[in-house]
């Protein structure tokens, strides 16, 4: 199929030479072409440039006339859960009476609630909820999105999550990575014992994950409360056999370690990062390994911003996902987490919009193929409704801005 999107307002986000990721001060830089046209065929990016330069002679393939609107990549959600059963809008007035993230988790609710909650669901209703929220943020304008276990926190539970995720890559349009998340909390029942299990996520699960080539990669919930640095390392070391590089949870909470142990195992992602200091930058600077920051979870929970302009000036890249999860990021929508990146994190309209496509594709291990637009890169893009400059998205909050999406060099809606 040949698709032609002719008389763009804007192309948001081009690039000649593709790069792995913007950081530091070329966060600020943001290439578009004015008048455009972009070429679609056979599911993959053909050309793009001036109206004016464009000659095709005897076009056959389908158009688009996108006059007074813009063309944006797809959104490359790179931190999300959400393969859950029901949700946990009862744990909202505690977070509002003033319980913690912890406190909430000790009284058996948070995860462990999740959990039970996944347990007594099926894998066909897991699915097809599942199923409800990819459509959803596919209508948001999310091309690609890493999804991870971690509400199972049983063999067979954990399994079935995966299986659910990989259900959804084969049935849908969008771009999935999948994450194995064993170690996202303790079952109440090994209280006490929580080296006993970490040896069954080590020992049973691992293995049994890798022989059904269920997960992309693995997760360790590094942080105060939940796994500490030693178990993280005997995780990721045994994931790492099995050829599952690392994503992890770190300094959500405190001083974890968590973000040091990524990049010592070279992790894909570190993500939340709200506690960052010097150590962590400088070991960060010193990797392959993409800052994550999580603002929709920080801001459902009233929790303190990740110091983001300190990471930037010192060269890093940063990379923005929703976390989308039903109980510290009940969302979605990438549009509000550019939002919410410039409102509370400060963030230039143009490092948002990079945060969140090939910052966020490199995230996922997807910039050669997603994250702008680029020749060869696969078609999945967004038209916009008439807005008059690119820094109307993240200022718009609330407003649906999206008109028009294409996966695959197809056009989904």
């Amino acid at each position: 199929m040949v698709l032609l999107i002719k008389n763009i307002k804007s192309l948001i986000n081009v690039e000649e030479d593709p790069v792995k990721w913007a950081a530091g001060k070329d966060m600020q830089k943001l290439n578009t072409v004015e008048d455009a046209y972009l070429l679609i065929d056979n599911e993959k990016i053909a050309d793009f440039g001036k109206m004016s330069d464009l000659k095709l002679e005897n076009f056959k393939g389908e158009s688009i006339d996108a006059t007074g609107k813009m063309v944006f990549p797809s959104f490359c959600d790179s931190h999300t859960h959400l393969v859950y059963a029901g949700s946990r809008e009862i744990e909202y007035g505690d977070k509002i009476r003033g319980l913690s993230y912890e406190e909430i988790a000790k009284r058996g609710g948070g995860i462990l609630n999740s959990a039970k909650l996944l347990h007594n669901t099926s894998e066909d209703s897991l699915y097809e909820q599942a199923l409800q929220r990819i459509n959803e943020i596919i209508g948001f304008g999310t091309g690609a999105v890493e999804i991870k276990s971690g509400y199972g926190l049983t063999v067979e539970d954990e399994l079935k999550m995966l299986r659910v995720i990989k259900r959804l890559k084969d049935t849908t349009p969008i771009t999935i990575k999948s994450t194995f998340l064993g170690a996202h909390a303790v079952p109440a029942e090994y209280k006490g014992k929580q080296d006993e299990y970490v040896d069954m996520v080590i020992n049973e699960m691992i293995p049994q994950v890798a022989s059904e080539d269920l997960a992309n990669y693995i997760d360790v919930f590094c942080d105060k409360g939940f796994f500490t640095v030693e178990q993280t390392d005997r995780i990721l070391m045994a994931g790492i056999k099995y050829g599952l590089r690392a994503k992890i949870h770190a300094n959500e909470l405190d001083y974890s370690g968590g973000i040091q142990v990524g990049v010592k195992y070279n992790a894909l992602s570190v993500d939340h990062l709200e506690f960052t200091g010097d150590d962590e930058i400088k070991a960060l600077l010193e990797s392959d390994t993409m800052p994550t920051l999580l603002p929709g979870a920080a801001f459902f929970l009233g929790m303190i911003d990740p110091p983001v302009r300190k990471m930037i000036d010192a060269g890093l890249p940063i990379a923005l996902a929703s976390d989308y999860n039903p109980g510290s990021s009940p969302s979605g929508n990438m549009k509000f987490i550019m939002s919410l990146g410039t409102i509370k994190l400060r963030m230039l309209p143009e490092e948002v919009i990079n945060a969140c496509t090939i910052n966020g594709a490199y995230a996922m291990g997807l910039h050669e193929s997603l994250g702008n637009i680029a020749k060869g890169k696969i078609a999945n893009v967004f038209i916009t409704k008439e807005i008059p400059t690119y820094d109307y998205m993240p200022y718009a909050y609330t407003s649906n801005l999206i008109d028009q999406v294409i996966l695959n060099g197809k056009l989904i809606s």
